[in-house]
């Protein structure tokens, strides 16, 4: 039997530290049964996190911009306004317990939205997140990254998850290696030209992943 998925929604910047503690306390207690799962819709204030891989030269020289060691997987990025975040709090217990099936359903949710906007994504096996590789039936040079994602897991509890760029200012790519790749940029949705709201992303992104999870 699988249990209801709480939805929290943030409209004011989360500090990260803030929001990585409120996970880890839900992760226990849906672990001991006491709460639902969780999706967490949020924004953070300006930070570079560096995950359980990451390595120091992905700091591209000086920044006054906070970078934080965190324990999710993955390596570096980049958070700040304009960028929706998604935390999964979700128990696969309750599910298949197979990790990269669970990042195909984030990875196959973020790319069924863009579909809604004509923007055609894709994944790569060697490199994580969800990539565009054409917009309104043009085709882009290099494919941009769009969409980030790191986890954690805790007894087959997820946390940690998804980074999806709407409209943030993309200069702060610039000050890092993102994901720990280099010769690759990043994109937006305001950069291809579609504007959408939090709200509007909330509730879109919402029914394409409770759609995909049906089928774990």
């Amino acid at each position: 039997m699988k249990s209801n998925i709480d939805i929290k929604t943030s409209n004011q910047n989360i500090e990260y530290f803030d929001a990585l503690n409120f996970m880890e306390k839900r992760v226990d207690k849906i672990l001991c049964n006491e709460e639902n799962e969780m999706l967490w819709f949020l924004n953070h204030n300006h930070v570079y996190t560096c995950g359980t891989s990451a390595k120091k030269n992905e700091i591209l020289g000086e920044t006054n911009i906070p970078i934080l060691q965190t324990n999710r997987g993955g390596k570096t990025t980049y958070h700040g306004p304009g960028q929706r975040v998604v935390y999964f709090m979700i128990n696969l217990n309750k599910r298949k317990k197979d990790i990269r099936k669970f990042v195909n359903v984030i990875e196959n949710s973020v790319i069924s939205l863009l579909k809604e906007f004509d923007i055609e994504a894709t994944t790569f096996s060697e490199r994580v997140g969800v990539w565009v590789i054409k917009s309104q039936g043009n085709k882009l040079l290099k494919e941009k990254k769009i969409g980030a994602i790191g986890l954690r897991i805790k007894k087959w509890i997820t946390y940690h998850g998804l980074s999806f760029n709407i409209d943030p200012d993309l200069k702060f790519y610039g000050k890092v290696d993102a994901c720990g790749l280099k010769d690759f940029s990043s994109t937006s949705l305001k950069d291809l030209c579609i504007n959408l709201t939090n709200k509007e992303f909330d509730k879109m992104f919402k029914k394409k992943f409770n759609n995909e999870l049906s089928q774990m």
